[in-house]
């Protein structure tokens, strides 16, 4: 399994402040393939893969790529 990374080749971390598709902001609750979430998102394992952004636009999405994100902050957690 390849880990998602942000199109310039950082990996993606939870807390991840992004912007989506030059448009859109968010924040990565959830990294399923390396299993690492923000406290109350762990319910996401079951997905298997990608990551899970809470959005400004849709509540929460879960992305199997990156293509769209770039990250803008990163906090640590």
């Amino acid at each position: 399994m390849q880990l998602l990374q942000y199109p310039d080749g950082q990996r993606i971390q939870p807390g991840d402040r992004v912007r989506i598709a030059d448009r859109y902001r968010g924040t990565v609750v959830a990294c399923i393939d390396t299993g690492r979430y923000l406290d109350g998102y762990e319910q996401w394992l079951y997905l298997g893969e990608g990551i899970m952004v809470d959005t400004d636009f849709g509540g929460l999405v879960h992305y199997l790529d990156a293509d769209e994100l770039q990250l803008l902050r990163r906090t640590a957690h």
